[in-house]
């Protein structure tokens, strides 16, 4: 391995660590740095480099020995998924961009992955786009030569979305080129997880209505440990994603037809 090649993995472990404290610290209220440090096998230097970062980005708060959480839920709210692990996100949206032609027709999902990809995408042309995701449409809106498709419905406050059953039959009244996805979690069989059904049921319709499926993750998701299953990953027609994928989900990508595209990592100046 090289040292660009290390360089990146270090990167890649850095990122997994701060998304996992960060969704520790949404059922604790203080883990000490010595917890951290054995937990993830790394030196405590490490951990308060990892932790410095959460701090800037707001995530989190620093105490005395260790760190405590600015708030309290279940899931990652949007804005603190928006900012864990951005240059992977980027670097995954700049890779989808170029498997997307002008004027096609795209289904774009739930999350902050599927944001950045509509960011990428920003200087095509005629794209015709369906979406649930209100901070990804307020995106597309941007481009006056792009038509944009939202559902309607109640608002998830904490995740800036649409779901239901009213968005279910929205996607399955178009069948477009490409449906990009994201998930909250893949677990060691394949499974493709979430944090409720509603959002596995408007997964499974892009899916289902679409000529081909983008899986967008970066590398933190794999075991990620969601509850709600739908769907395989050997399902899709391509996964993008910055880092290899475990071994016992890459043996399985192998004996599918599903094209895995590892992108460039690269950390913004």
């Amino acid at each position: 391995m090289n040292t660009q090649d290390v360089h990146l993995n270090m990167i890649a472990g850095s990122d997994r660590r701060q998304t996992a404290i960060a969704e520790m610290l949404h059922s604790r209220d203080f883990i000490s740095v010595e917890e951290l440090a054995a937990h993830f096998a790394v030196t405590t230097q490490t951990i308060r480099r990892d932790l410095v970062a959460l701090c800037d980005q707001g995530l989190a708060r620093r105490r005395h020995g260790g760190i405590e959480s600015m708030a309290r839920s279940g899931n990652l709210t949007f804005k603190d998924r928006h900012v864990l692990n951005r240059e992977a996100k980027q670097s995954i949206a700049a890779a989808v961009a170029g498997h997307v032609s002008d004027g096609e027709s795209l289904s774009l999902g739930i999350g902050t992955t599927p944001q950045f990809v509509a960011e990428a995408l920003l200087s095509h042309r005629r794209l015709k786009i369906v979406t649930n995701n209100l901070p990804l449409a307020l995106m597309v809106g941007q481009n006056s030569d792009f038509t944009l498709a939202i559902a309607g419905g109640t608002v998830r406050g904490g995740d800036l979305d649409v779901c239901g059953a009213a968005v279910d039959s929205f996607f399955a009244s178009y069948k477009v080129d490409v449906a990009i996805f994201g998930v909250a979690g893949v677990d060691e069989d394949g499974s493709l997880l979430d944090f409720s059904e509603e959002e596995v049921r408007v997964r499974e319709a892009m899916l289902r209505n679409c000529r081909r499926s983008y899986l967008v993750l970066d590398s933190s998701k794999f075991t990620r440990p969601a509850y709600v299953h739908g769907g395989r990953i050997d399902q899709v027609t391509a996964v993008f994603c910055e880092a290899d994928p475990p071994d016992r989900i890459q043996q399985m990508l192998d004996q599918s037809s599903v094209q895995f595209v590892k992108v460039p990592h690269q950390r913004n100046p």
